[in-house]
């Protein structure tokens, strides 16, 4: 999503998180976005106040009002002025001092003035070391903020400047700004949705809101791998990083759902601010989180690697290797995605994803997945080296959009959606109705697999809800017959 026009200030605050300020200054200039500088008083401890400067070329207020080292004389006023000039603030990072000012409404520089004055939705990165962040002071403040409409990114899981490992490492910049971006597309639908009532009640009548697949509604993504254990020591697991899952729950988020990301053992510094998150270990425990979270979700996205098989008995301690021949005898794992197509409402969306390592066969297999499972949509990734695949950040997947698919006005049944809606609607019902009839090839994307992820969404959106995609998508290119040998075919790009 392009940032192009937005007016965002950035609000930085003194902690040894503050020198990442500068790069996620240059990257919200990259898409586009005015970006403008405050900083609290010990903010130069970290950072050269005229290296913000150079960045945003204006002046970096810190005081309302002057003082020796500050070099802004001009306005007193400008937290007013700046407050009403911006579409969103950003106060990344924010320390446990600045949480409390806010929570409890100091205006004693500019930041926090400017906090009061604004006239725009406000995000905070809070970060700070993990027995500060877990102080029952500091989640008492956070809430406070939370209670007064703030919308909070809580801090990542990770290594920490004091040498802990703990939460409270400001989150990547990647997430900052997916979240920057699903907040300026709320103010954007917001003073959409005013003008329409407007034009509307001219009229006599209100407007209806587009539908959307994701915005407003609750979302489940499972991702990374399970780990089946022989003993105490040894399991069978996959290579799974998580990383496509983890992009499909930013993406989801930023596209407006309240997301609860369920992982397997995955590196933690890779783990996102999500409305909820739950770990797990074995395809059991899954199975645990998935039905207690399923059942209430609008959108369930199965993006985890999970074990087929697991050992028929779980040794205690460590087998040694002069104990026993080695002969492992293996049991299946709970059918999950089976599980949530057999107990899906009519209500519930429910995506699955196939990794594939032949291309002859994949696309086969992945309809076939489809039907089975009982799926909306399927996502096929076929293992190409060093394109897609396990631990990479790049992917190169194929969707196909089937079941229930929302075309113009009319629901078609097993219609896999590669074809423009007017086409669609000219076919033949009897050939739309048959999938065997009708297997044309599946939209493709590639790149990044939060670009991929991002794209993902917005097509889904458009498939399976009739609504649009985000501002600046143009519409996906549905692949030749040779993309699965790995020939190049057209793909959409996402700015």
């Amino acid at each position: 999503m392009t940032l192009q026009g937005a007016r965002i200030l950035v609000g930085i605050t003194g902690g040894i998180a503050a020198y990442k300020s500068i790069s996620l200054l240059r990257a919200l200039q990259k898409r586009g976005a005015e970006v403008r500088a405050i900083a609290t008083p010990s903010v130069s401890s970290f950072v050269g106040l005229e290296t913000l400067r150079a960045i945003t070329r204006e002046e970096v207020p810190v005081e309302v009002f002057h003082q020796d080292g500050d070099a802004v004389t001009d306005s007193w006023t400008r937290h007013i002025h700046w407050g009403e000039w911006a579409d969103l603030y950003v106060i990344a990072p924010c320390t446990a001092q600045t949480i409390a000012k806010i929570a409890h409404g100091f205006s004693d520089n500019m930041l926090t003035a400017s906090v009061l004055a604004r006239r725009c939705p406000l995000l905070v990165c809070p970060t700070m070391d993990g027995e500060m962040w877990d102080h029952p002071a500091t989640q008492r403040n956070v809430e406070l903020l939370r209670g007064d409409g703030i919308h909070v990114l809580e801090p990542a899981d990770g290594y920490l400047a004091s040498g802990l490992i703990g939460q409270g490492r400001l989150p990547e910049e990647a997430v900052i700004v997916a979240e920057v971006e699903r907040l300026l597309a709320d103010v954007e639908r917001g003073r959409d949705a005013e003008e329409g009532d407007v034009a509307a009640h001219s009229h006599g009548k209100r407007s209806a809101a587009p539908s959307s697949l994701f915005a407003g509604k609750r979302v489940l993504v499972t991702t990374g791998p399970t780990r089946e254990h022989i003993d105490d020591v040894r399991y069978i697991s996959n290579p799974s990083s998580g990383k496509m899952g983890i992009a499909m729950a930013l993406a989801a988020k930023q596209a407006g759902a309240y997301v609860t990301l369920l992982h397997g053992p995955i590196e933690s510094s890779l783990l996102p601010a999500m409305d909820a998150i739950h770990s797990f270990e074995s395809a059991d425990e899954l199975f645990e989180l998935v039905q207690a979270h399923g059942p209430g979700s609008d959108v369930v996205i199965m993006a985890a690697a999970v074990s087929d098989a697991k050992p028929a008995e779980r040794r205690r301690g460590k087998v040694k290797k002069a104990d026993q021949e080695w002969s492992l005898q293996l049991a299946p794992t709970p059918d999950i995605l089976a599980w949530l197509g057999g107990h899906k409402s009519d209500t519930q969306t429910l995506i699955g994803f196939a990794m594939e390592s032949d291309a002859k066969t994949a696309r086969e297999a992945a309809l076939a997945k489809l039907k089975a499972k009982n799926l909306d949509a399927i996502i096929l990734n076929l293992l190409r080296e060093g394109e897609s695949g396990f631990g990479i950040d790049s992917n190169n997947v194929e969707l196909f959009v089937g079941q229930h698919q929302i075309v113009g006005q009319h629901q078609i049944v097993g219609q896999h959606q590669t074809q423009s809606q007017t086409h669609a609607q000219q076919q033949d019902p009897a050939q739309l109705q048959d999938p065997k009839k009708h297997q044309d090839p599946p939209y493709r994307f590639a790149g990044t697999k939060l670009d991929v992820a991002l794209q993902l969404v917005d097509q889904l959106n458009v498939s399976l809800s009739g609504g649009s995609p985000s501002g600046d998508s143009s519409p996906a290119v549905p692949p030749s017959n040779e993309s699965l040998s790995g020939k190049s075919a057209s793909t959409k790009k996402k700015s």
